[in-house]
């Protein structure tokens, strides 16, 4: 049977004191140490942050890819910037010098004279209708026209009598009125055989025509045609189209926020797809004066001074309208020397460091383009012997972002 020990009591106090005291001081040293690191971190991190912001980005050139590139650099000048606001549209024509040839009468089509694409003189046969109605015309006239003749000798005959006082005024004045009545209907039959483009003369000797023809009322081109051989049309249907395509123009679309800067006068060049490569020459002869729904924008017409062939009315055209400048000279760049990263356009100041070239990141503020020049405004000035790169900015700043990217590595 094992002996139990006793321990005293004063033993066990101290003990217990001791252990307490311990625990306290490991917990007391542990909460300082969190602490001060995470001050220590801290403050680690803020410097990272200002290193990054003092820091230059920049890109690095050797002089084999400086002349692989074909790098251009120069020291900044002054341009006379012309301006330029772009604006789209098609090709048109007035509508004085477009037709539509319609049928006055129901009738059939008895030949059809041209096809699209034909070019037509003024009051040429484009097409024939025939119809009983139009034979039935001819005769009306021809027996208005011999009836008028006998009213009309029996109108001289009651005025020699009434004028020798062997007769009644009232048989005068019905000759009169018989006569006057028989001359309006002869007038108005002779209308309407012009109207059908129908020979009256010819008519008057008893020639009875079986068919009569549709003529352009202008000289152009065929656009359209809507009939075919045999076909019955109604009258006021449209027949055919024909438009004179010397008299084409430019109807271009101004937006509401560029009409201040265009008026009367001014230039315009444009392209069309039918003429690749070539740059046609207008100039505004009108502005509208109401603006479009939809788009807003205000028509703008121009005059093609170099028109030559393939100019067809309804082609989309894609132009720009050169507008006043101000007479005052800026800083401007080519169009290649300015690269738009995150909305903010930067151009790169060229330094060259022994055998490199180091290019560095400028944010400007671009202004009027006139051509493939685009004047620039620097938020502060630069030295007047600061190089910068004329082309390649695209690269240059594609270059520095790989770079970026390789120090996140």
């Amino acid at each position: 049977m094992k002996k139990l020990k006793y321990i005293p009591i004063t033993t066990m106090l101290m003990a217990l004191t001791l252990f307490s005291c311990g625990e306290s001081k490991t917990e007391d040293g542990h909460d300082e140490a969190t602490h001060s690191e995470t001050e220590e971190n801290h403050s680690e991190g803020e410097d990272e942050e200002d290193n990054m912001e003092g820091e230059t980005k920049e890109v690095m050139l050797t002089a084999q890819q400086f002349e692989a590139l074909q790098m251009e650099i120069d020291t900044l000048s002054q341009r006379y910037m012309s301006g330029y606001v772009e604006a789209n549209g098609t090709l048109e024509v007035p509508p004085q010098n477009e037709a539509s040839i319609t049928a006055i009468t129901g009738a059939n089509v008895a030949s059809i004279e041209v096809i699209e694409g034909d070019e037509v003189k003024k009051n040429q046969a484009v097409a024939y209708l025939s119809h009983p109605s139009i034979i039935q015309i001819q005769s009306d006239y021809l027996n208005a026209h011999s009836n008028s003749r006998f009213l009309k000798q029996e109108y001289e005959r009651q005025k020699r009598l009434y004028e020798a006082g062997v007769a009644s005024g009232m048989n005068f004045q019905k000759a009169t009125a018989d006569y006057q009545s028989s001359t309006a209907m002869v007038n108005g039959l002779e209308a309407q055989l012009r109207q059908y483009n129908i020979n009256v003369n010819g008519v008057r000797n008893g020639t009875i025509y079986q068919r009569v023809a549709l003529r352009s009322p202008i000289a152009g081109v065929v656009e359209k045609v809507f009939i075919k051989t045999g076909q019955y049309v109604e009258p006021q249907t449209n027949l055919m189209e024909i438009v004179d395509t010397d008299h084409v123009h430019a109807d271009l679309m101004v937006f509401e926020k560029d009409v201040d800067r265009v008026k009367k006068g001014q230039q315009v060049l444009f392209s069309v797809q039918s003429r690749p490569g070539t740059e046609l020459v207008a100039e505004i002869y009108s502005v509208g004066k109401t603006f479009e729904q939809d788009p807003k924008a205000v028509h703008v017409h121009a005059e093609i001074e170099n028109k030559g062939g393939g100019l067809i009315p309804g082609m989309y055209i894609k132009g720009r309208i050169e507008v006043d400048n101000d007479e005052t000279a800026e800083t401007a760049l080519p169009e290649s020397a300015i690269i738009t990263e995150g909305g903010r356009d930067y151009v790169f100041k060229a330094q060259r460091e022994g055998n490199t070239w180091s290019f560095i990141p400028v944010e400007v503020t671009t202004g009027e383009k006139d051509g493939d020049w685009i004047a620039i405004r620097f938020f502060e000035t630069p030295d007047p012997n600061t190089h910068f790169a004329f082309n390649n900015a695209y690269y240059l700043m594609g270059e520095m972002k790989k770079g970026e990217l390789g120090d996140d590595d």
